[in-house]
């Protein structure tokens, strides 16, 4: 059982139409040419005025590398779905962190397997133990048995594992 058993995974989010509106606007406003499309360039200014921070090279080559080649840049449907992607990805990093948070009542920005079991407890309590002991080691330690923080697991840590697909890893012994 890991995150997306447990209904974890992002699900499809929609913008309300003020922020649809806001987006399209941005994407005009950085369209300078009116050509109907976003430069590399443009679009990195757009997710500056959106998200508030300028992407990374890599990030930026992934978005420019999926365009349409028969294209002059990034199309407006294109851009709605990446910054609909983008949003929904920022609302379910700050849900997990919220979640986080709320279990880690000693404020120490990691959870022992105690806090794991005591929060499992709270919101699955008909979890067997030996369930939460395997999603808290297999969480905890990364793919070559690489081990972080023994005995602790960080959302930081939560945050890598779902970035490295936890559901494709077998259980952990």
């Amino acid at each position: 059982m890991f995150f997306s058993q447990a209904g974890a995974r992002p699900r499809m989010w929609e913008a309300s139409p003020s922020e649809h509106k806001k987006w399209v606007e941005v994407f005009k406003a950085c369209d300078e040419e009116n050509k109907g499309c976003l430069s590399r360039e443009n679009f990195k200014v757009a997710v500056v005025m959106l998200f508030g921070y300028k992407p990374s090279k890599i990030e930026a080559d992934a978005v420019m590398s999926s365009v349409d080649p028969n294209t002059s840049g990034i199309l407006l449907k294109e851009f709605l779905d990446i910054v609909r992607k983008k949003k929904e990805a920022q609302l379910y990093r700050n849900e997990i962190r919220h979640i986080f948070t709320a279990f880690d009542r000693h404020y120490r920005g990691y959870l022992t397997l105690e806090d794991f079991k005591k929060a499992f407890k709270q919101v699955a309590p008909k979890l067997s133990e030996r369930i939460i002991l395997e999603v808290f080691r297999a969480t905890s330690i990364l793919p070559f048995g690489y081990q972080l923080n023994v005995g602790k697991l960080s959302y930081e840590m939560i945050h890598v594992g779902q970035a490295l697909d936890l559901d494709s890893w077998p259980l952990l012994p």
